[in-house]
């Protein structure tokens, strides 16, 4: 058992027991469901490049091929978290039939996340996926999603300019590993030189990301693409960003200021579960994203079998009051909780100290 803030002991050992036959990935669920998808994305992306200029055709394509899209991406997450050296065709193919494409190629992931699920890193300033929005003024979460629409931008300037750069200005080339090398949350998050599990040879996965775009940007100076193409691939790239910031402020309490690292039940208390529906919440929450707090406490379960997992936890957990607490009704239900608490918090902070800044307060919190 391991005894969570509230005084109550999470049955950990109990848990495993129910759940322990569910940790086996099936290749073939995870093939067919990517191949499905990032079929579809490409599909609806190149008709609605070749079809004349129909605003209610070209926006039901565009919402099929940002969805396909965002799901296909997200296999991203499974990718960090496979058995070491497994799934490597998978790994290459994500790579170049989404991954490259995208500008997000698994070695931006790879690593970076596997530190968010380690006990002395989550929740901490090493913790690049952690910000404590629930103790921060409400407008850092607005700034958070807004970055969403300049993303993609950033991306193609890291892929197109300053990996050619890089080569040439060695400093520099230390510079674009730390600070912009991985997809996170935390904007002060600097990469460890030693931030890699699997993609060993991520520099080929970056000199391809650099010819594809580069190779993009040509063929429409030449006339050979038209400019559509990068328009759509803009707007889909900020979808997915843009759904995917707010299914992230989804999908924690955020509450630890960083001040100290986190005990596991903790861990797992300030993450959170929304079951929700299985095709309204699998479309924002996709492969099994939607059952965050479970994948927190066994992180190498593949994504089909998370629902089955919560459902066996749900049920057979002999106090099952803990686990609970991790649900929320909708992303809806979670953004009002958190958004509730950064409004309280930051008013109790206001009332204890009147002259306090917003720059100091956010100063705080990371030097904590």
């Amino acid at each position: 058992m391991i005894e969570a803030t509230t005084g109550q002991e999470f049955p950990l050992r109990e848990a495993h027991r129910l759940v322990r036959d569910l940790m086996t990935p099936n290749p073939w669920i995870y093939w067919i469901d990517f191949l499905v998808h990032i079929s579809l994305g490409w599909g609806a992306f190149i008709t609605i490049l070749s079809m004349p200029l129909s605003l209610p055709w070209q926006l039901l394509g565009g919402i099929i091929a940002m969805l396909a899209f965002y799901r296909a991406a997200i296999f991203i997450h499974e990718l960090a978290h496979l058995k070491k050296g497994t799934f490597r065709l998978f790994r290459l193919v994500w790579n170049v039939a989404c991954g490259i494409p995208l500008l997000i190629p698994s070695f931006t992931y790879d690593g970076v996340h596997n530190d968010h699920h380690k006990r002395d890193i989550y929740g901490t300033d090493k913790d690049g996926e952690y910000v404590p929005f629930a103790t921060l003024k409400p407008v850092v979460m607005i700034g958070y999603v807004m970055l969403s629409f300049i993303l993609p931008l950033f991306f193609i300037i890291r892929f197109l300019l300053l990996t050619p750069l890089s080569y040439l200005i060695p400093p520099l080339r230390k510079l674009v590993w730390e600070r912009a090398s991985s997809l996170t949350i935390d904007m002060n998050y600097k990469r460890a030189e030693t931030a890699i599990r699997n993609d060993k040879h991520w520099k080929i996965q970056e000199f391809a990301a650099f010819v594809f775009i580069t190779g993009v940007v040509a063929a429409i100076a030449w006339d050979v693409l038209s400019p559509r193409f990068l328009v759509l691939w803009y707007v889909i790239a900020m979808f997915i960003f843009f759904i995917n910031s707010l299914r992230t402020l989804s999908a924690h309490a955020y509450r630890n200021p960083g001040d100290r690292p986190m005990e596991f039940a903790e861990q797992y208390l300030d993450s959170i579960n929304v079951p929700g529906n299985l095709f309204i919440t699998g479309l924002w929450a996709p492969v099994g994203l939607r059952y965050h707090a479970t994948h927190h406490l066994f992180m190498s379960m593949p994504y089909h079998n998370l629902g089955e997992a919560q459902r066996r936890l749900v049920n057979g957990l002999s106090d099952n009051t803990l686990y609970l607490k991790t649900v929320r009704t909708s992303m809806w239900d979670a953004l009002r909780r958190i958004w509730g608490e950064a409004v309280s918090n930051t008013r109790q902070a206001d009332v204890s100290d009147p002259h306090t800044t917003f720059e100091d307060a956010v100063g705080r919190e990371k030097n904590a």
